[in-house]
């Protein structure tokens, strides 16, 4: 039977997916991403500017383009997580899952009583095609793909517990906080900060959920997909334009240094 949450689909059909990170808030850039070739794209509102009704219009330009989307929330936050379920995300990351008492808060957060504490609203809200949807109720369950970050050093050994947690589907390795936790930050390279990151690498694998993560200074994206991540997420757009524009820069000023041919 074909899933209701295009992520879980495409794990189910053991394909690696591959991601690319949104921080300017910018919908045409989503959607243009969607056109470049990224079928999915990330939309982050933790590090991001985008707030939640410009998080809908990148949505709703990147499903126009035919795309899809995962969006990082803030922080494990009920009320956060209440709205952005309510604007019809239901593939969302939460930061800073470090233990079953935080992953379970989480998906209290995104289900419905009596499976969880999440507020209701659903025949006047977008998720429900404001109540064009008559089994959003039924269906939100099934709908919804919560990823939890991996991204403390305390989290490690708590990591059999927390993929055991019903309604955490996959596990996302932060490395960059992972090595800050450690006092590592900017130094993934090191080896205390890669250890760390293949430790929780392989508690993950041993608790046989899936997972995530973005690239790492030893490691190519094909190297991360053989270790076993079943999400990959790449580079941001305004990485990928402040290189473009200063490389830009570097030819224009190249042609002006170049001396003229003498006569």
């Amino acid at each position: 039977m074909t899933s209701r949450n295009w992520l879980r689909q495409q794990l189910s059909e053991g394909r690696c997916v591959r991601a690319i990170w949104l921080e300017l808030g910018v919908p045409t850039l989503a959607e243009a991403a969607v056109w470049a070739g990224w079928d999915c794209v990330v939309i982050d509102n933790e590090h991001g500017v985008a707030d939640l009704e410009t998080t809908v219009q990148m949505v709703r330009a990147v499903e126009a383009a035919g795309g899809h989307y995962i969006v990082r929330v803030p922080w494990n936050d009920q009320v956060y997580l209440k709205r952005i379920l309510d604007r019809g995300i239901n593939t969302i990351m939460v930061p800073m899952i470090n233990d079953r008492e935080s992953a379970e808060a989480a998906v209290a957060a995104c289900r419905y009583p009596p499976d969880g504490a999440r507020g209701y609203a659903a025949p006047i809200v977008r998720a429900s095609h404001f109540g064009a949807k008559a089994d959003y109720l039924s269906t939100a369950n099934d709908e919804l793909f919560l990823l939890g970050q991996i991204e403390h050093r305390d989290a490690i050994p708590n990591i059999a517990e927390i993929a055991a947690v019903d309604g955490i589907d996959l596990l996302f390795i932060g490395p960059h906080d992972m090595a800050g936790s450690i006092g590592k930050l900017e130094r993934l390279a090191d080896d205390d900060a890669e250890a760390l990151a293949a430790e929780a690498e392989a508690a993950i694998l041993e608790a046989g959920k899936p997972m995530g993560t973005v690239g790492r200074p030893l490691w190519s994206y094909r190297d991360l997909k053989q270790r076993g991540h079943s999400l990959v997420v790449g580079p941001n757009e305004i990485g990928l334009f402040m290189e473009a524009a200063r490389q830009a820069a570097d030819d224009m000023d190249t042609q002006f240094d170049a001396q003229t041919p003498a006569e």
